[in-house]
């Protein structure tokens, strides 16, 4: 759509606060790079505001990431307003996978910078779900099986883990703002693996879902006291494994009583039975999609 035009319609479009928000860039260089550079291509709305949409998120994004591989701002734009056509993407081979492959190699070598490379190439060239949906969420699974089988240790399982957590949690920075419901995210006591539940909490964010994120092994009480301070629309508790119900079926079924509350990740429904609790099915973006705001 032109600059310029109008939009009869909202939904789907942003305005600059939230751009600045999920991008992490303030609205004056939003503005500045608008200006200077053209990047943004903002409608309108019938009140005369501007209105930016998912393809503008996208180039600042990949701007950013140009930015940080050594570019100047007005190169970065450059760049970034030049679509990829998809006959380059199809000679370069699966860029997904090609990707995921860099970050393994990274990440069993410790180096840092270069797997911080990688997850910048990532996002400029792929949008953020499909990042975490074709590179992270297979690598995740893979390094787990890799685990299982004694291939990768302990401690590049944790180190490749603390890395992805944090560029994940730097993503979210901001998911708590806004006007729209909220969502209370935690892993219940004895459950450590929360990369997943992060995603599916970027992914719900971008959706228009507040975001109030308890992190790894939370006890039941303090889920309990976030819910009567928060009053979130839904409690979504990610279990990696099944068997971590079994200690808390009593203080679980209390706890629905309360509030809405799903799980997501390795349970089965059986193990729901009788609990009230909704089983979120699919990998954490798909997850995301089944959510209505």
């Amino acid at each position: 759509m032109l600059y310029g035009s109008v939009v009869s319609r909202q939904e789907g479009y942003l305005r600059i606060g939230e751009l600045a928000r999920r991008t992490g860039t303030s609205p004056e260089l939003l503005r500045a790079w608008e200006q200077r550079y053209g990047l943004l291509q903002p409608s309108r709305s019938e009140g005369g505001f501007r209105l930016y949409s998912d393809q503008d998120e996208a180039r600042v994004s990949r701007t950013k990431a140009l930015i940080a591989q050594g570019l100047s701002a007005s190169e970065a734009a450059r760049r970034a307003l030049v679509p990829v056509a998809p006959r380059e993407e199809a000679e370069d081979g699966a860029p997904a996978e090609g990707l995921a492959t860099e970050l393994r190699e990274a990440l069993d070598r410790f180096d840092a910078e270069r797997a911080e490379r990688v997850l910048d190439r990532m996002l400029a060239a792929l949008s953020l779900e499909t990042a975490m949906q074709d590179v992270l969420l297979p690598y995740l699974h893979l390094l787990g099986d890799r685990w299982a089988t004694g291939e990768v240790s302990v401690g590049q399982e944790h180190f490749a883990s603390s890395l992805i957590r944090g560029r994940l949690l730097g993503l979210a920075r901001g998911w708590g703002a806004g006007d729209g419901p909220s969502l209370l995210l935690a892993c219940p006591p004895g459950e450590e693996h929360d990369l997943g539940l992060i995603m599916f909490g970027i992914a719900a964010w971008r959706r228009g879902w507040r975001i109030t994120y308890l992190g790894q092994d939370t006890p039941i009480a303090t889920i309990e006291q976030a819910v009567e301070v928060v009053k979130p629309a839904l409690v979504v508790l990610a279990i990696a494994e099944g068997s971590l119900l079994g200690s808390h079926t009593h203080e679980l079924r209390m706890l629905a009583a309360r509030v809405p509350v799903a799980v997501g990740g390795g349970v089965r429904p059986e193990e729901l039975a009788g609990l009230g609790i909704r089983l979120l099915e699919g990998d954490p973006v798909d997850a995301a999609r089944t959510l209505t705001v």
